[in-house]
């Protein structure tokens, strides 16, 4: 598999910051049968802020819907998948460099069994930019 880079929507989710709200949350896209690519949250002053990376937007969103949950509008975030390796995520990051695009932010693991995997993101007037520089579909 070398190494794949899309461009995919979020959903950007702002929840109360406590225990047992985010667990819920992926109980009911389970429940619905929604999978996600990638899913991050981290605090943001009193809330957490929980992106939603889903294989299906559209039902993504109508889940969200029927759930009753504010999602904002979906945005573009760039998803890598590859075969796992010394400086992986550095070939990327100097294709964006070259092009003179900042990473906004990054979050990225090994899954352990010799693949990686990465969400990021660019300033909005940066995601053309963005995917023409590293070749995203």
């Amino acid at each position: 598999m070398s190494e794949s880079i899309r461009q995919v929507t979020y959903y950007k989710v702002m929840v109360p910051n406590k225990a047992g709200v985010g667990a819920r949350l992926l109980d009911g896209l389970k429940n619905s049968g929604v999978n996600l690519l990638a899913f991050s949250g981290f605090p943001a002053g009193q809330k957490a802020q929980l992106d939603f990376i889903p294989e299906d937007p559209a039902a993504f969103e109508r889940t969200a819907k029927q759930a009753g949950i504010k999602i904002g509008a979906g945005k573009p975030v760039f998803l890598i998948q590859g075969d796992d390796r010394v400086g992986a995520l550095a070939d990327v990051f100097a294709k964006l460099a070259a092009a003179k695009v900042n990473i906004t932010a990054l979050d990225g693991i090994s899954s352990g069994m010799g693949q990686y995997g990465a969400i990021f993101w660019a300033k909005p007037k940066d995601t053309a930019k963005a995917a023409r520089a590293v070749g995203a579909v």
